[in-house]
């Protein structure tokens, strides 16, 4: 590998290869895209949170001029989809219960959007309503209402873990606590909403769509109307931030758009409404953990038992996904000998529970390191001495089989340990009373190049244009993370070129390889083997080319600077445009065409014991925050984060600030400010005015510093930059908070009236 300093591209800050067109305006999102006769689709949503449909009259609606179609659930034909074929329960448009409240009901095709929604206000349902459930606990207990007539207790997904022995390990700690605690539903907060535009015509289905991951919307559209998949075409606008949750997933709108427009045959296009977003999309479980943990008086882990109980929501959807990540990654980042763990993901009849950055990892991680923290505090041991002391370093393997070659854990801590903001967080007061100051730390990790059940690699196909420029084909999406300057970088530091010789082309899944998706942090590691291996295949038959015009060997042929030469041999050297050329030129026809594909190369996954790595490698993140208290009014204002994170090497260190700081104020917001307000399902803040998210007056400043461990698994040893942020930022801010008032939160958000509330309490409590 070569010397960073080497580097020509890689590890520089290039600015993103999007950036333009995106400040100008030339980038088109789904919802910019129109075509010639187009339809609009709007959705008819149930107005209560349980019931069974009766009946649904849609003549009134049909008869209403500029109505071109009108579809219910039976015409799906009772279809279902969702992430492991036996938990497929979720229709396209309710058939015979709504499960939660705005569930789509039926959907309608105008002439435009206006006649669309007054026809949606013509169908006439007729309901019975049905008792609801909407505690998670209370959903488990005997004679709850069930969700599913035929499914025992409402449990949606179980999920367990045994590793050592548990019991054993708590007898022998000098110190065993047991705590609740609670996550707050929220959801991914983009502002661009769920957008696309059908075709259905002779080649079969092309669907311009805001999709995370194109490919799962490709192979459900293909299963609901029973199509080949090369009658199925997905092509991707620019993509408004995903962040997991709905866009990482297929919707009613498009499944509603694309039988709609095999109706009328015209194009079809819906755009969801941020209302529609706050109320029915994907959101982050909402979690109960009931965590035991033991310590021995030198602060010792030795062992640890978790029980989650998480909120699904009306139907599965990716839900055992989430509640295997919930337990295998909580063998990181501190040694943990003995270890059990028992999940639960129930069915209520709340909006649907799913993936958000951070997936699964974000709820026990923030239980366990608080937990932590407190039996630090009450066996009088430094809180950073104790993480220190449990802390995984490379090489280990933990109790569940999963292999870390590489982790930064412990300098990142040793990092902030060494700061003046925590050396001196004892000694600083603020002097404008009844302000109180407080700093808190946290070291988590997270998984990198995440794997799932079925289809896992990233492909990626590179054709040399005879100019010396290069097209680029990928399956992963950029989805607003950059990752697509990085891929770009990738093959640009192979070929020796620079960024501008490339051009990536946007994903359409009848010309670009097939791809897992982008989630889990997936697509710098794995799309980037990819596009690094198609690069080095471009290169290795440029080079027998070059060898055999020079007459040396290829291992002898070097491409930097845009020029092809030999080793130690000035004079035999060549512009890439002019090698291109003779490489284009040296056969009737001939096409340079690179390939490469991501490979695991470690054990297999036993996803139903969580043993075995669900990642390629292990992210670790170190994170200090401070913050401000007013004493008085309970309210919190964060003032600085320091982010230490081991993210291998950074290869394109201005996306890996920019993603650092994204998930930590998207942690900031789940810490402190972000929560669905519910009431038997319905969803009471459902805008942005009401629905608390930072703004940039609420941001910190965050520095990053970047650990480098240079991992062996992925290119150039890179690991995930984009989600250890949000599963470190919300301890280390309940962790100053607490060092501010004295009191732990087990509850998140931490809001200004439990603060209030809380210390009332103590102040009770003292008299």
């Amino acid at each position: 590998m070569k010397k960073e300093h080497e580097y020509s591209v890689i590890g520089k800050r290039i600015p993103r290869i999007d950036g333009r067109v995106k400040v100008t305006g030339e980038a088109k999102y789904a919802a910019d895209y129109a075509l010639p006769g187009m339809l609009w689709c709007k959705i008819l949503r149930s107005p209560f949170a349980h019931a069974r449909i009766k009946h649904i009259d849609t003549s009134r609606a049909a008869k209403l001029p500029g109505v071109k179609a009108v579809i219910t659930g039976k015409d799906f034909y009772g279809w279902r989809w969702g992430w492991m074929p036996k938990t497929r329960d979720e229709a396209p448009l309710a058939d015979d219960k709504v499960r939660y409240l705005a569930e789509a009901v039926a959907a309608v095709a105008a002439v435009d959007e206006d006649t669309a929604e007054e026809a949606t206000e013509l169908i006439q349902v007729e309901y019975e309503e049905l008792p609801g459930v909407f505690d998670p606990e209370e959903t488990m207990k005997e004679g709850a209402p069930k969700v599913y007539d035929h499914i025992p207790n409402n449990l949606s997904w179980e999920f367990h873990m045994d590793f050592g022995d548990v019991e054993k390990a708590f007898r022998e700690s000098d110190l065993v606590r047991e705590d609740r605690f609670e996550t707050g539903r929220v959801i991914t907060g983009y502002l661009e909403p769920p957008a696309a535009v059908a075709l259905w015509d002779s080649s079969g289905i092309t669907i311009w769509a805001a999709k995370q991951s194109p490919y799962f919307v490709y192979r459900h559209l293909a299963a609901c109307f029973n199509l080949p998949l090369n009658k199925i075409r997905i092509i991707q606008p620019f993509i408004g931030g995903g962040f997991g949750g709905t866009k990482n997933d297929s919707l009613a709108g498009d499944f509603c758009a694309c039988l709609m427009s095999r109706m009328t045959r015209k194009p079809v296009k819906f755009v969801y409404s941020m209302e529609e977003v706050l109320m029915t999309c994907r959101r982050r479980h909402n979690m109960i953990i009931l965590n035991k943990m033991g310590m021995k008086k030198d602060g010792t882990i030795t062992g640890m038992h978790s029980r989650v109980i998480a909120d699904g929501g009306g139907h599965t959807a990716i839900g055992p996904l989430t509640m295997y990540l919930t337990g295998f990654m909580s063998t990181l980042p501190y040694k943990l000998p003995n270890f059990k763990h028992d999940a639960f993901r129930v069915f209520t009849n709340n909006p649907i529970g799913a993936a958000m950055r951070g997936h699964g990892v974000t709820h026990t991680r923030f239980a366990a390191e608080i937990q932590m923290e407190m039996m630090a505090e009450e066996l009088g041991l430094d809180p950073v001495e104790v993480r220190l002391k449990n802390a995984v370093t490379a090489p280990h393997t933990t109790i569940n089989k999963v292999t870390v070659d590489s982790c930064g854990l412990t300098e990142g801590l040793q990092t902030l340990r060494d700061r003046p903001e925590w050396r001196s967080k004892d000694n600083k007061k603020s002097t404008h009373d009844p302000i109180s100051h407080g700093v808190g730390i946290s070291g988590t990790a997270y998984l990198s190049g995440a794997r799932q059940r079925g289809h896992q690699s990233c492909a990626a196909v590179i054709r040399l244009c005879e100019d010396g420029t290069i097209d680029y084909l990928t399956g992963a999406t950029d989805c607003g993370q950059g990752s697509d300057t990085v891929l770009v970088q990738i093959i640009a530091e192979e070929l020796g070129l620079q960024v501008e010789d490339i051009d990536i082309k946007r994903v359409d899944t009848a010309l670009t390889p097939c791809d897992a998706g982008s989630y889990g942090s997936r697509v710098t590691v794995l799309a980037g083997e990819a596009a690094q291996k198609a690069a080095q295949d471009v290169k290795r038959q440029l080079a027998e080319i070059a060898a055999r015009n020079w007459k040396v060997s290829p291992e002898e042929i070097a491409f930097r600077n845009n020029r092809v030469y030999v080793e130690g041999s000035p004079d035999l050297a060549m512009s890439f445009e002019q090698m291109a050329k003779v490489a284009s030129y040296s056969g009737s026809g001939a096409v340079i065409l690179g390939r490469g594909y991501s490979q695991y190369g470690i054990e297999e996954l036993d996803f139903d014991r969580g043993e075995g790595n669900g990642g390629t490698a292990y992210s670790f993140t170190s994170q200090l925050s401070e913050v401000d208290v007013d004493t008085e009014t309970g309210f919190v204002k964060c003032t600085n984060m320091v982010i230490a994170h081991d993210c291998g090497k950074p290869l394109s260190p201005v996306n890996v600030e920019a993603q650092n700081q994204g998930a930590a104020v998207q942690g900031l917001g789940q810490a402190m400010y972000e929560v669905f307000k519910m009431d038997k399902g319905k969803t009471l803040n459902p805008n942005l005015v009401d629905y608390k998210m930072p703004l940039s007056m609420d941001t910190p400043k965050i520095e990053i510093i970047d650990i480098i461990t240079d991992d062996p698994h992925g290119p150039y040893g890179a690991k995930e930059a984009s989600e250890g942020a949000i599963v470190s930022t919300p301890p280390s801010i309940i962790s100053a908070i607490h060092d501010a008032t004295g009191i732990w939160f087990k509850e998140q958000p931490v809001t200004p009236e439990k603060i209030v509330m809380a210390l009332k309490d103590k102040q009770m409590n003292k008299k």
